[in-house]
């Protein structure tokens, strides 16, 4: 999802998949640049919700049935389900979909491209065919089904009445839809899944960390029916979520205003990156309020450019014309942002006369 440091290797290390963060990595390339860095390239609201202190017994004891019960109540509320036993919580989003080839059956998969690499990658591992389709149309000719919504990182958003007559048709047949909504929390209520469940065939994924802007507390979860739900549950087993993860988990998640605040607030930065980059000779071509997906001929340029400026950012090596920026957060961030581009471009200007 849960979009962001997933499956993050260390500097230097082999990995199949290119992730965001990975800031180390960016460090060694540019031992030169200015510090602190920026690190634009995960997609995680900068702004995270303000964590209070937590009860001692938070840390000090194993976290009890009950206080998994509690936060998968308070998530199915604040998801739209109508039970909370159609609810699994995990220690992360992408510790679920490592676990989704174990609990899902099917040799064939089909992934609505291009997106998230590490779905293919994980179903891959496992023994399955892969295969990256372009119509949403096309997941039901596969044992399982997968798309990001919305996407990561283009922003297409699927409308969710059309992912539910997926799902029904796709689970008549045994088949499932797989739906990660790893960024949906940001967007404004009625482009989610979620509250349609459960529904034959559909399995979605919540991330927790991108929305609420705490990627490392490793907090994620699963929805679908209430079978499948506790089997996602048990095959953690016990004490497979922290007690911080639970304490914070069931607070920032009952806390509506603090979200709406977010999405105002994010909407508006989102509009505000876009202008900075439009200025800077970029083409934004999608997103959503957490980050913009930008296009340009000489991006491999600007990154390296604003890489020496301690800005990292998201690229992607099958097309390096993208690239994809973070919200910043806050004013020294968005004033080093805009400095770095427009010096960029006034060397730009030198060179070319």
């Amino acid at each position: 999802m849960g979009t962001g440091p997933r499956g993050e290797t260390p500097a230097g290390a082999a990995s199949p998949v290119y992730h965001g963060g990975n800031l180390a990595q960016a460090r060694a390339a540019h031992p030169g640049a200015p510090t602190p860095w920026i690190d634009l390239s995960t997609g995680i609201d900068p702004v995270a919700w303000p964590v209070p202190a937590l009860p001692p017994e938070a840390w000090t004891r194993l976290p009890e049935p009950a206080d998994v019960a509690a936060l998968e109540a308070v998530a199915a509320t604040a998801f739209g389900l109508h039970d909370p036993a159609d609810l699994a919580a995990v220690p992360g989003t992408q510790a679920a979909i490592q676990m989704l080839p174990r609990l899902l059956s099917g040799a064939t998969v089909g992934i609505l491209g291009f997106t998230y690499q590490e779905h293919a990658h994980v179903w891959r591992a496992a023994g399955r065919t892969v295969t990256v389709v372009e119509r949403l149309e096309d997941l039901a000719r596969f044992d399982v089904g997968l798309l990001v919504n919305p996407n990561n990182p283009d922003g297409r958003l699927v409308p969710p009445e059309r992912l539910a007559a997926l799902a029904l048709d796709m689970g008549a047949t045994g088949r499932r839809l797989v739906v990660d909504e790893a960024f949906v929390d940001i967007l404004p209520d009625g482009a989610s899944l979620a509250p349609r469940l459960p529904l034959a065939g559909a399995v979605v994924l919540r991330s927790f960390g991108k929305t609420w802007g705490l990627a490392g507390l490793r907090l994620g979860f699963v929805a679908a029916d209430a079978a499948f739900a506790a089997a996602m549950r048990n095959a953690f087993g016990p004490w497979a979520l922290s007690g911080p993860a639970l304490a914070i988990g069931r607070a920032a998640l009952a806390d509506r205003l603090w979200l709406e605040a977010a999405r105002a607030r994010t909407a508006v930065d989102a509009a505000r990156l876009d202008a900075l980059l439009m200025r800077a000779g970029l083409t934004v071509i999608g997103g959503t309020p957490l980050f913009r997906l930008a296009r340009s001929e000489d991006a491999a340029r600007l990154a390296e450019g604003l890489a020496r400026a301690g800005i990292h950012l998201r690229r992607f090596p099958h097309d390096p014309r993208l690239l994809r920026f973070g919200l910043p957060g806050d004013v020294a961030e968005w004033r080093r942002l805009a400095e770095a581009l427009e010096d960029l471009a006034r060397r730009d200007a030198g060179i070319a006369g």
